[in-house]
């Protein structure tokens, strides 16, 4: 199965049903129109000589359009993150991946202040050229068989490349994620068997589709599968973003906890009226956040895992079948094993190790890094680099990256644990994240970063009896403005990077 030939064979089914309801520029495209103006779009795009072409675009009718339209033509599309450093991005992503052009926006580009990079084309202005004539020809090809307009297209295999996306690149320089077809679709698949959904279900799409999260569950889902995707631009939007689930009678989100924190504290009782499934992933979820909807809404709050590597859900809780605090169960056509980090071999139930997942979820590999390739994918088991639990019953219990555990005194330290911890303890309204800094004596000290100023010596009481002295923080650095990622997760990296620079200054000062 190929993506962008289940969007053709949904766009004919469904016709005048409405694929995408698009929130910041006020259209409603029906399937029909999805697929006539997909393939207006693909004959421009096939002039493009490259294989990859980015694509820079907020989460629009626009955006999927384009994407859809840059596989028809036989090409690969590289999304772009444009939340932190768009034109920086832009080069890196030319730099790794070898292209020139980049499909954006000229309202995005203005709206961010961006420096204009070499090879970007406008979308605005693709829409400008489009003639009569166009319209014509696409509306005529639109309403051949599917396996016609299928044939007119170039060959594609279900284990050719979907899309090139972009590791969050909160720990290292970002990585070229190939994501093939046969990835989403074995991904899809899962999603619609656990989650039980159909192609009635509304979704309320807010996540960028340069995050796996939102390429996969805000864009291919639904367009594949005949159900309508309500778009938002901005997933900032926070009072707005409840009232288009009222409005649009939406029946399933998924988000990141950041999100959903904004849209708990500006929403109004009963605009999750008509959601049936509300999922947070790609970072912890709280039981504060989890106890601020079920008491607000009466809605329960799932929580899921994956990676961008496995396309990307591996487990999930369901409303049926719901353990708070775990990531839920394995989906279907999944393997999961816990290994030992030392001896990589397997654990049984209820031993922590490092989480491998296999299945035909995985990745095809890093973009031009057979190295990195090798050290993740080892006998189709891929090494999420994540530490967890398998318990007695089947749910999975994320435990942090195995790169924010912290070896002290020869033990090894979670710097999540430290951190759920910690919120449970700081006053309401400050947060916090737990980083690791160099110790010239002990090698490490865990330091804790928080958004205002604390009574330290009374949270450190709180804290010691539920820590041991070793995860204990050593040392309260204030950052009142956290370096998130475009996907709301906090970004380590800079954030470590800002710590250390401020116990530097500390240190010279003292000096």
């Amino acid at each position: 199965m190929i993506l962008h030939h289940e969007f053709i064979k949904t766009a004919k089914q469904y016709g005048n049903k409405l694929a995408i309801i698009d929130k910041t520029t006020d259209r409603r495209v029906t399937y029909s129109k999805a697929l006539i103006a997909s393939l207006i779009l693909t004959k421009k795009i096939q002039k493009v000589p490259e294989g990859y072409i980015g694509i820079m675009i907020p989460t629009s009718a626009g955006a999927m359009l384009s994407t859809i339209a840059v596989l028809m033509s036989g090409k690969i599309p590289v999304m772009i993150n444009y939340s932190t450093g768009a034109s920086d991005n832009c080069e890196y992503a030319q730099d790794k991946c070898g292209f020139k052009t980049i499909i954006t926006s000229r309202a995005l580009m203005i709206k961010l202040g961006a420096r204009l990079v070499n090879g970007m084309i406008f979308i605005e202005d693709i829409m400008e050229q489009i003639s009569g004539g166009d319209k014509i020809k696409a509306a005529l090809k639109s309403k051949m068989p599917i396996a016609g307009i299928i044939k007119s297209l170039p060959k594609v295999q279900p284990d050719d490349s979907a899309v090139i996306l972009f590791t969050s690149g909160s720990e290292k320089d970002p990585k070229a994620v190939q994501l093939t077809h046969k990835n989403f679709i074995s991904n899809i698949n899962d999603i619609m068997s656990v989650f039980k959904l159909g192609n009635d279900d509304i979704i309320m799409a807010i996540l960028p589709l340069f995050h796996v999260f939102g390429y996969n569950i805000n864009f291919w889902l639904p367009l594949t599968t005949g159900m309508t995707a309500v778009t938002a631009a901005n997933p900032l939007e926070y009072k707005s973003i409840p009232k288009f689930i009222r409005e649009e009678k939406v029946s399933m989100i998924a988000g990141t906890p950041i999100f959903f924190s904004g849209y708990l504290r500006e929403s109004e009782p009963g605009d999750f009226e008509t959601i049936r499934i509300m999922i947070a992933g790609a970072d912890k979820v709280t039981d504060t956040l989890r106890e601020g909807y079920l008491k607000k809404h009466n809605k329960v709050l799932l929580e899921g895992y994956g990676a961008t590597e496995t396309s990307p859900v591996v487990s999930a809780n369901m409303p049926w079948d719901n353990k708070p605090g775990s990531i839920g169960r394995i989906f279907p056509s999944v393997q999961v094993k816990i290994t030992d980090i030392d001896t990589g071999k397997e654990l049984p139930p209820g031993k922590e190790g490092k989480i491998l997942v296999k299945g035909d979820l995985v990745m095809k590999g890093y973009l031009d890094d057979l190295e990195e390739t090798s050290l993740h994918i080892r006998d189709g088991w891929y090494d999420t680099g994540d530490m967890g639990v398998l318990d007695e019953e089947g749910y999975l219990w994320h435990r942090g990256r195995l790169k924010r555990f912290v070896k002290i005194g020869g033990e090894m330290v979670s710097l999540v644990r430290t951190e759920i911890e910690l919120e449970k303890v700081l006053p309401s309204g400050v947060n916090c994240c737990i980083v690791e800094v160099p110790d010239s004596l002990k090698g490490s000290k865990i330091v804790a970063t928080i958004t205002e100023p604390i009574d330290e010596k009374e949270v450190l009481s709180k804290l010691s009896k539920r820590l041991p002295p070793i995860a204990m923080p050593k040392k309260f650095v204030v950052v009142s403005e956290m370096p998130k990622m475009g996907s709301g997760k906090m970004d380590f990296r800079s954030i470590a990077t800002i710590v250390r620079r401020k116990l530097q200054n500390e240190s010279n000062t003292i000096k």
